[in-house]
């Protein structure tokens, strides 16, 4: 009558959201109450330079070891990306862009 299934009711369900959500949002909360204390990491200062190649380099991967996917698609997407981002020289623009570009490519033209 609810939508529910047979044997579960709402406070079932209420029992299983809010604890979902309480660790979901402390999830996302923890990293910032501890950012004071880890400014000047060496390891945040590591990540904070090479996060943004290594993401690069699995897009690429990913990108050239699609065996379903033209070689030209990822040709064509890898010089778009690096273009950019010679031109821009913006890591999360690069990325997006070129990711972006492949998902257009993959899904709407070929």
């Amino acid at each position: 009558m609810n939508g529910l299934p047979a044997g579960v009711d709402l406070p079932m369900v209420w029992a299983v959201i809010l604890p979902i959500a309480v660790v979901t949002v402390l999830l996302r909360a923890l990293p910032f109450a501890f950012r004071g204390w880890l400014d000047g990491s060496p390891l945040l200062d590591f990540l904070r330079l090479y996060m943004p190649v290594g993401v690069m380099v699995v897009l690429v991967l990913y990108t050239f070891t699609s065996s379903d996917q033209p070689v030209w698609a990822g040709v064509l997407v890898g010089f778009v990306t690096l273009a950019l981002h010679a031109w821009r020289r913006s890591p999360a623009l690069s990325i997006l862009a070129g990711t972006g570009l492949y998902v257009g490519l993959v899904n709407l033209v070929l």
